[in-house]
């Protein structure tokens, strides 16, 4: 095999994975989002999920697209990890439509009606229609559909191309000798897989075996191990789309690999074993284009049908292989507690959301203390799971959001309906928490991967700033749960003290500029510091606010704020007073110090 004839067979190659990216490019397009809706709206039955799986694949001419799509909904909460089971089935049978469309660039020129359906006259066709649409049309609905035409014409050139290109191989011995090698079934699976997972299609290793059936050396004993790897080969572009996503996007691209893995072994055991007893007679069939579609599209419509009554044993297996934390648990118990039927009985849904809210200003305070721990002691995988846990809390303001205006479309008290309106004011504030929690992490990457450092009076202040916004945190989250108004009373202070040792820090921070104790590349990254715990301290003072004024006549936070901040009564002032003492830059580490000489003490009583 000459150096030529690998380069033809390798562009013939680039030219199918083009054409077909650019077919399926343009296919999506012209649908818009109807595909998507469609595949997470109409799949309540296993069913109804294998039939969309089917058409939604021939039609984008990918299996792997459509499975990445599904990873996505499942990973973001819009499907059930049940759901995407029937899809990624009929994606495995649709994907070997496109076997069969190839099948078209081999019907010869035999003059007549054939001559009309060759390949030459197809691609040349729909080449110049889809030049015009692509170069004339206005709207873009045309100019995608110029795409897939040109898409179409890429693709059926690529495989003759291919073709072309492994038709002297006929005559070549040695190339045939090779082929016998892959009637070993152990090695005619393992250089399917191989194949597949470097071209990450199966479409493609399917047209390059059509495109080498063309020279008369592909038997049946050797095609259908190969075919049998492909499925497998194709779910590494679906496994490695999964890296990032949540456990269920996790699970989702793993029963991909299942659900070909399972069909490869059952049906490589169930055909050998069977072989051995009755030596089929059609092992030594010489293969052509249309006999390795319809092999391809049997196996993949017989290892759907094996496996469809099986939906439930395969969620629970990805479930055992990829098993829940007990965080993950509790995540899912609080989700748990919206049930749609407790709304017709208002006092049992507010105390459910509360419930679940709970959960959610747990999870907010403890990603905001998260990421500050990445400013001393920076990792990736800490810094993702902050990334991870606002996705999750995210997920918390949608179904807390979602249910709370159900509930409002119900007949309530006067009480219950300030209730209400209290936890949708106050998810909000535990979801703007998270944001700022991703903020903070963001700015402590900068400084690892900048290598950038603090000065040694700056890090101190800081420090103590930090050791305020944590206690606020937690003076707020305690707060709520146990839904303490004489607790929350504390927070607006300390909010307050917050905010002055915020602008003192940014004061003495330009000082040392100013002396040039601290540099420029620093100033940046500490002053969006101080803003993001400025709002830390702002969503907390939110959330105690709006907790208070449910105890008011008038549900006003901002005139409620105004009122507190100019009469300032005793017990604000006292709580001031004491916050500005404990989180005074100057008397701070004084305070520190005895704190520890206390605890030293207690020991040594004990």
């Amino acid at each position: 095999m000459g150096i030529t004839m690998v380069l033809s067979l390798l562009s013939g190659v680039a030219l199918f994975l083009y054409g077909m990216s650019l077919m399926g490019d343009g296919l999506k397009k012209v649908a818009g989002n109807k595909l998507e809706l469609v595949l997470y709206k109409l799949t309540n039955t296993p069913l109804k999920g294998v039939l969309l799986g089917t058409a939604v694949t021939a039609v984008i001419q990918s299996s792997s697209a459509t499975t990445v799509m599904v990873v996505g909904f499942v990973n973001s909460g819009m499907m059930k990890v049940a759901q995407a089971i029937g899809i990624i089935m009929g994606a495995n049978i649709g994907t070997s439509v496109t076997g069969w469309i190839l099948c078209l660039s081999y019907i010869e020129n035999t003059g007549g009606l054939a001559s009309l359906l060759s390949t030459a006259t197809i691609s040349a066709i729909v080449a110049i229609v889809g030049m015009i649409f692509r170069m004339f049309a206005k709207k873009n609905t045309y100019r995608n559909i110029g795409d897939i035409m040109l898409g179409f014409s890429i693709l059926m050139f690529g495989m003759q191309t291919m073709s072309s290109a492994v038709s002297p191989l006929k005559e070549n011995e040695h190339f045939t000798n090779a082929l016998t090698m892959f009637s070993n079934p152990l090695m005619g699976i393992i250089i399917g897989i191989l194949f597949t997972a470097v071209l990450q299609s199966a479409s493609a290793s399917i047209g390059i075996m059509q495109a080498l059936s063309m020279t008369g050396a592909i038997r049946f004993a050797t095609a259908f191990p190969i075919t049998l790897g492909i499925g497998v080969g194709a779910s590494v572009p679906v496994l490695i789309s999964s890296i990032g996503t949540n456990k269920n996007g996790k699970r989702t691209a793993l029963i991909y690999l299942i659900n070909d893995l399972f069909g490869m072994v059952f049906w490589a055991v169930v055909f050998y074993a069977a072989n051995a007893f009755m030596h089929f007679p059609f092992m030594d069939m010489t293969m052509n284009p249309v006999a390795i579609a319809m092999l391809n599209t049997v196996f993949r419509v017989a290892t759907v049908l094996m496996l469809l009554p099986f939906i439930k044993a395969i969620e629970k297996l990805v479930f055992r292989l990829i098993k829940d934390t007990e965080e993950d648990m509790e995540e899912q118990a609080d989700f748990d507690l919206l049930e749609e039927r407790f709304l017709a009985y208002p006092a049992l849904a507010i105390a459910q959301s509360h419930l679940a809210m709970n959960g959610m200003a747990k999870k907010s305070r403890k990603n905001i203390l998260r990421a500050i721990g990445l400013l001393d002691d920076f990792s990736k995988e800490r810094y993702q799971k902050v990334q991870d846990k606002e996705n999750l809390i995210d997920k918390y303001e949608d179904k807390l959001g979602t249910y709370l205006m159900q509930l409002t479309g119900r007949e309530m008290t006067f009480r219950q309906t300030r209730q209400v309106s209290k936890f949708l004011h106050t998810i909000t504030d535990f979801e703007r928490l998270s944001d700022h929690a991703v903020n903070i992490s963001k700015l402590a990457e900068e400084l690892h991967e900048k290598k950038l450092s603090f000065s040694e009076e700056a890090s101190y202040e800081i420090g103590v700033l930090e050791s305020a916004v944590k206690e606020i945190l937690d003076i707020t989250v305690r707060a709520f749960i146990e839904d303490d108004l004489q607790v929350a009373a504390q927070v607006e202070p300390l909010r307050e003290c917050i905010g002055i040792l915020c602008s003192e820090l940014k004061l003495r921070h330009v000082s040392r500029l100013s002396t040039g104790k601290c540099e420029m590349k620093q100033s940046f990254v500490f002053n969006d510091l101080l803003t993001n715990y400025e709002r830390v301290g702002a969503h907390c003072s939110n959330v105690a606010v709006a907790m208070i004024e449910l105890e008011a006549s008038n549900f006003d936070t901002h005139e409620y704020l105004k009122s507190v901040r100019k009469l300032k009564n005793a017990s604000y002032t006292r709580y001031l007073e004491e916050y500005g003492q404990r989180y005074d830059i100057n008397g701070y580490r004084k305070t520190k110090k005895k704190d520890k000489e206390k605890e030293k003490d207690k020991d040594k009583d004990k």
